[in-house]
């Protein structure tokens, strides 16, 4: 098993499609159903920007897993101090490959991409029904700093 960067970004789109399925299953109101073409062009509008890095986790030279990540600079301002983080976009595993520990060896290896950055703040966000990304995060130790609330009129 290993884990490496990639710029690929055509595997992204296709190892996007859970993440893209149980997002528009969820919330078909706000998400798109997947389409890899679509997909695709997307990633690769974004796979060279310098603040994105995008992780392969593969075995036998099959490639079963994702995690989009980007290291982000707040600067300080009247409100805020400065700080950074690494904000998870995505993390994705292939049905077929859950619930063996793969999604936590790609945390780990976020986790080990923002120490060797010097930053040692990771920052996600995750749809309120999605309970298996929410239990995820918990079991890896995040915590709730704000939520964010919507009214539909």
């Amino acid at each position: 098993m290993r884990i490496y960067q990639t710029f690929d970004y055509e595997i992204i789109a296709r190892l996007n499609k859970p993440v893209q399925d149980l997002h528009s299953k969820l919330y078909p109101e706000y998400f798109s159903e997947y389409n890899y073409d679509a997909m695709k062009e997307f990633f690769k509008s974004l796979i060279n920007e310098q603040r994105f890095i995008f992780l392969i986790i593969e075995d036998n030279q099959e490639s079963f897993g994702y995690a989009w990540i980007e290291s982000r600079n707040y600067l300080e301002n009247a409100f805020c101090k400065e700080y950074k983080s690494i904000y998870v976009h995505q993390i994705s595993i292939l049905e077929t490959h859950r619930k063996k520990g793969y999604g936590s060896i790609l945390m780990k290896e976020i986790d080990q991409i923002a120490k060797d950055k010097g930053i040692y703040l990771i920052e996600l966000d995750c749809w309120f029904e999605n309970s298996d990304a929410k239990d995820f995060y918990k079991k890896h130790h995040f915590t709730k700093n704000r939520e964010f609330i919507s009214k539909q009129l």
